[in-house]
């Protein structure tokens, strides 16, 4: 795939989807992924506001949750228009489709989520997220209707093939970065062990601070090896713990 993904995240309205369908097609973005659409999926209303886009809407893909549709990306943006207290990089679309055809380049996948029109993505969401993409919009009303919200991104993705170099590729060193299935099954691991070496204490700071620790990993970028030295590691400290125990 040579250009990012759009992940739709629980949108409300068949109308809405349709309108960024056709902002996609109209620079030149193929493939949306859609999260547990409120009004099912398809939708006609959808391909009525689509004018052209079909084909697009033909070949989306419906997932569940936001860890299916976003297993085999490499690196993810969201959108958002509060930055809810993450710690996390915060870019614009220019500069973020600038990093994306760098990470496409390199031989990774980027996946750009935005979230539902009633409150835009939920902190849920937003660790699963390398970085964010905020907009420099009028504080007084900084919510945008979601196509605005598409075709401002897919116009700077558009803009950034026109003749501009892209940043520095990272030298990945015979790797690869790694999906984000496997930094969530890193999380996994290192969630589980660290529960039974009791971490997670007092009880009424343990969901804060899981969702700390999977902020932490969605920030590191993280390659194929990184991941499996991780759990090689971790693994071997609980061989050891248990030998002495």
């Amino acid at each position: 795939m040579s250009e990012p993904v759009f992940i739709l995240v629980r949108p409300q309205m068949g109308k809405n989807i349709g309108a960024s369908a056709r902002a996609m097609w109209n620079f030149g973005l193929r493939w949306m992924r859609i999260v547990d659409p409120r009004d099912g999926w398809p939708n006609a209303r959808a391909v009525a506001l689509a004018s052209g886009a079909g084909r697009l809407l033909d070949d989306a893909v419906l997932f569940q949750s936001v860890p299916q549709a976003i297993a085999d990306c490499s690196y993810i943006f969201a959108t958002t228009a509060r930055h809810r207290g993450l710690t996390r990089s915060i870019v614009t679309p220019e500069h973020a489709m600038q990093q994306a055809r760098a990470i496409h380049a390199g031989g990774g996948k980027v996946g750009v989520l935005f979230g539902p029109e009633c409150a835009g993505l939920e902190n849920e969401d937003m660790i699963r997220a390398d970085a964010t993409i905020s907009v420099p919009v009028n504080p007084e009303c900084p919510s945008l209707n979601l196509a605005q919200c598409v075709v401002l991104v897919a116009y700077e993705w558009r803009r950034s093939g026109d003749g501009m170099p892209p940043p520095d590729v990272m030298e990945m060193a015979g790797t690869e970065f790694a999906t984000r299935l496997e930094v969530e099954k890193l999380g996994d691991h290192y969630e589980a062990r660290l529960a039974e070496a009791g971490f997670f204490f007092p009880e009424t700071k343990a969901s804060g601070m899981k969702v700390n620790l999977r902020n932490m990993w969605a920030r590191l970028p993280l390659t194929h090896t990184d991941v499996q030295t991780l759990h090689g590691i971790l693994r071997q400290m609980v061989r050891q713990a248990r030998t002495r125990g």
